[in-house]
């Protein structure tokens, strides 16, 4: 018996466990047994991802859409149940959900809608004033306070170009971009680097 067309595509795929092939922030690159997965990962992520070489488990969300097809990955559920809420909201997409999960870790998100933040928010590309206050209004109350991430960061080599990159692929602009890069130690690890980049980029 087939399956219902228009059904919940999300689900196809949930988890992937493999050996990390590329980096390319936001972009992962996850070798499962000899098959390549594209993965956009936040930077919350991001961070505590193993090196090139290594193993590690992505809980997944698969978005079918009429033009493309796009796997997000996520190190921990509250990432992906975050990630999840966000979407459901009216004007977020996938890539500013994702934006907001590299900007915020769901632990600061949690925080923001809780004091009824929207200055924390109208920081991340993609989201202006209103969408601000729609997410401070339908995700009250649905994330909770005691949310946690994983702890731990695995340093990658330093790459500037690679840090430059990871902020233009979360929606800022060329100017922002270099501009905060330029503030960067030299020599900064990429997960740093592009950590420090956007607390820059936040108070900016």
């Amino acid at each position: 018996r087939r399956p219902p067309r228009g059904g919940d595509n999300r689900r196809m795929i949930g988890r992937l466990t493999g050996v990390i092939a590329e980096k390319s922030p936001p972009q992962v690159l996850l070798d499962v047994n000899g098959v390549g997965y594209e993965v956009a990962v936040p930077m919350s992520s991001f961070y505590n991802l193993p090196d090139l070489g290594g193993r590690c488990t992505l809980l997944t969300h698969f978005v079918v859409r009429e033009d493309a097809q796009q796997l997000f990955g996520f190190l921990t559920h509250d990432e992906r149940s975050t990630f999840r809420q966000l979407v459901k909201i009216s004007g977020v997409g996938p890539r500013t959900a994702l934006a907001i999960l590299s900007g915020l870790s769901v632990t600061e998100l949690a925080g923001a809608v809780s004091r009824q933040e929207g200055g924390r928010l109208v920081k991340v590309p993609g989201i202006g004033k209103k969408t601000a206050e729609r997410l401070l209004l339908e995700l009250k109350d649905k994330l909770g306070a005691d949310v946690t991430t994983t702890v731990g960061v695995h340093r990658a080599p330093p790459a500037s170009a690679d840090i430059l990159n990871a902020l233009l692929a979360l929606g800022y602009s060329d100017k922002e971009a270099v501009a905060a890069v330029k503030q960067l130690p030299d020599g900064i690890a990429v997960g740093d680097g592009i950590r420090q980049a956007l607390k820059l980029l936040a108070k900016s």
